[in-house]
C-alpha cells in the first residue's frame, strides 16, 4: 500500500512540475545583448514569459535596453508606453508569450568583454552623474 501511495504522489508531483512554465530571464540587456542570461522556472502563479524593451526615438540606431522573465498574467502585454526621463523621451514595449522559453535572448560576447563593457558603461554613467552636479 505504501508503494502505491508513493507512486501516486510521484505521478501527481511530476504533472505539477510539467505544468510549470520555463522562461528566459535577463535582468539587464544593453545594446541588444544580455549580460546575465539564465533560464528560470516560473512560479505557479505565472503563466506568461515577457520581454520589456526600452528604446529611444531620438536615437534610432541605439538598440536600447531589455529585461525578460516570467509574468503573472497578460495585463499590459503587447503595449508600447512613451515616457520621459531627464528630458529624454523613450518608449517601453512589453511583449508576452506563453510557451516554453518563447522569449529569446541574445547573448553578449565572452565574459571578459562583458566585464570591460560593463566597466566602460559604469564609468560613463559615473562621469555623466558627476559632471551634472
Amino acid at each position: 500500500m505504501g508503494k502505491f501511495v508513493f507512486a501516486v504522489v510521484a505521478a501527481v508531483a511530476s504533472l505539477v512540475l510539467v505544468e510549470s512554465l520555463s522562461c528566459n530571464k535577463c535582468s539587464f540587456s544593453l545594446l541588444g545583448n544580455c549580460l546575465n542570461a539564465v533560464n528560470e522556472t516560473c512560479p505557479s502563479t505565472s503563466n506568461v514569459c515577457y520581454t520589456g524593451r526600452a528604446t529611444f526615438p531620438s536615437l534610432p540606431d541605439f538598440v536600447g535596453f531589455n529585461i525578460q522573465g516570467c509574468r503573472e498574467n497578460t495585463t499590459g502585454c503587447d503595449t508600447t508606453t512613451p515616457d520621459t526621463m531627464m528630458g529624454v523621451t523613450y518608449n517601453t514595449k512589453i511583449t508576452c508569450c506563453s510557451t516554453e522559453s518563447c522569449n529569446p535572448i541574445t547573448l553578449s560576447a565572452a565574459p571578459s568583454n562583458k566585464m570591460a563593457f560593463s566597466a566602460a558603461i559604469g564609468a560613463a554613467v559615473l562621469a555623466s552623474t558627476l559632471g551634472s552636479i
